[in-house]
Order: structure tokens, then sequence, then C-alpha cells
């Protein structure tokens, strides 16, 4: 599922990043950076995609 983020935040850069973070203003940023161009919203979508594994492997790392 991890390697389909990634490829749809390069193709279609929205619905990747609503795959990986749900509707919110995160969502909303990279539709307009998609509307604003394709290269734009695509960076914004591989960054966000790869902060939130990050957050992920993060919290299943921790000791409760």
């Amino acid at each position: 599922m991890k390697l389909l983020r990634f490829v749809l935040g390069i193709i279609l850069p929205p619905l990747g990043v609503f795959l990986s973070v749900g509707i919110g203003p995160t969502l909303l940023i990279n539709v307009l950076l998609t509307f604003l161009g394709w290269l734009p919203g695509s960076i914004h979508a591989i960054w966000v995609i790869a902060k939130h594994e990050e957050r992920i492997n993060n919290r299943e790392g921790e000791i409760y």
C-alpha cells in the first residue's frame, strides 16, 4: 500500500495525499498546488506521504 500511495502521489497528487491523510487542510493545499502545476503538487504529495509514513513508523517504535 505504501508503494501505491507514492506512485499515486506522483501521477495524481491529490489522490495520494487523500489516501494518506484523508480530507483536511493538507489535501486542500495539495489540490491548489496541483492546479498551479503538476510538479508542485507532486512534490508536496511525496513530502506529505513520506512524513505520514515517518509518523506511523515512529508510533510503532514507542514503548508505553
